[in-house]
């Protein structure tokens, strides 16, 4: 079934995360086995006597890369798009293509909810008029994708898929798929997400099973696959990528950084909080994913896992893979022990990782594994990074909804 779509290839991207502000040095902080997580600013431990008091926060305002005009009229997420959407562009080499031609999808899985409180008291204690005509477009979920539309002018469609942690992945997935029929020649990808507040952090720990409270030991939190895991840490970041065609690509003499194989989404009509345990739809969804790309279990040499080290989901996850790939045992990793479960952007800033280590022929250790569950029967990296020449790696993100999104990828 591959040969019926146009080669689609990944030519930029950029990051931001708990570990750096620089997509280059979160990947070296990620190959050392180094941790963004630490205990949460004390204004927001202060203002709400929180039961999770650690997560992995941004390090960077961005306000230093925008113009006065701009910071007066994005909200904090439209800032981190657009300054990482100029990034990613720059080290795709900025590519010279038809606006018409130009696609954005990029998604916000909690979205800007602060703005709507902050424009609420606003007019609770001033009145109508403290609130600005520019909220809407703040709050708006959609923010982050148009701001980064009308900043590249970009008029082949500008998407914002809403999918709780597999907003970024679907995002990546809506992207490709307007590149195979054709809408679009070059479409900005990713996601964006800063849920480290007092409201998210709240709902989250009422959840059994879902946010650790190991507030003793930050960085030893969140233990993915681990026998004694107790929940996810929260984090706050975002990726964003530049995706093409191969024939455009290769039309401008870009860089080629890894191939974008195939994209799949499923559901698993099941629960609002909670995999459904046989793994059936998550399974499917990896199915599908290797048949679009033409590719059978055993060409997976690495699978980048959702793996947010809940108690349950790990389960469903390491199951679904297991059902997928039978005996074969390709390389596993997942990152959100070092940098959080950075929600929305979460499978956009794993697919970034997944590029690099198609790219190095490296995958990182998964942090905190320090005795597997022994119903996961999974090749975890665990201790230090392996060396791996992987040519193909698919990318899994599993969310709240019910929601499936796998991306396959391969090396340039």
């Amino acid at each position: 079934m591959r040969s019926e779509f146009p080669d689609v290839v990944i030519t930029g991207f950029a990051t931001t995360n708990a570990l750096a502000t620089d997509a280059e040095e979160t990947w070296s902080a990620l190959l050392a086995g180094r941790s963004g997580i630490r205990t949460l600013s004390e204004d927001l431990i202060e203002a709400v006597d929180l039961p999770v008091k650690i997560g992995g926060q941004l390090l960077e305002e961005f306000d230093g890369e925008l113009s006065r005009i701009e910071l007066r009229r994005l909200s904090y997420l439209q800032k981190m798009a657009v300054v990482l959407s100029r990034r990613a562009w720059r080290h795709a080499g900025s590519p010279d293509v038809d606006t018409t031609r130009l696609g954005v999808s990029v998604a916000a899985g909690i979205g800007n909810g602060e703005e709507m409180i902050l424009g609420y008291i606003g007019m609770r204690d001033r009145g109508l008029k403290a609130v600005s005509p520019l909220a809407v477009q703040m709050f708006m979920p959609n923010g982050p994708a148009a701001a980064i539309g009308l900043d590249l002018a970009a008029r082949a469609g500008v998407t914002a898929p809403m999918m709780a942690d597999a907003s970024g992945a679907g995002a990546i997935a809506q992207a490709w798929q307007q590149i195979v029929f054709g809408d679009a020649d070059v479409v900005v990808c990713g996601a964006v997400e800063s849920p480290i507040e007092g409201v998210p952090i709240a709902a989250y720990s009422q959840i059994d099973g879902v946010m650790s409270t190991d507030n003793a030991d930050p960085q030893g939190a969140c233990r993915p696959f681990d026998r004694d895991r107790t929940g996810m840490v929260l984090g706050e970041g975002g990726a964003l990528l530049v995706m093409e065609t191969e024939a455009h690509a290769t039309a401008r003499g870009a860089r080629v950084l890894a191939r974008m194989l195939s994209a799949t989404t499923s559901s698993d009509g099941y629960d609002a909080l909670y995999s459904d345990p046989d793994a059936a739809q998550e399974t499917h969804a990896l199915t599908r994913t290797l048949e679009l790309a033409g590719l059978e279990p055993g060409d997976v040499d690495l699978v980048n896992a959702h793996a947010a080290g809940t108690v349950a989901g790990d389960l469903v996850e390491a199951t679904a893979l297991r059902q997928l790939f039978g005996s074969h045992r390709p390389a596993v990793y997942a990152s959100k022990a070092a940098l959080g479960n950075t929600f929305g952007s979460a499978g956009a800033i794993e697919a970034v990782q997944t590029v690099q280590s198609l790219r190095d022929g490296v995958v990182p250790p998964t942090l905190n594994l320090h005795h597997l569950d022994e119903r996961i029967d999974l090749d975890v990296v665990t201790g230090s990074a392996r060396q791996l020449d992987a040519r193909h790696a698919v990318s899994t993100t599993f969310a709240f909804g019910g929601h499936n999104v796998v991306l396959a990828f391969g090396r340039a």
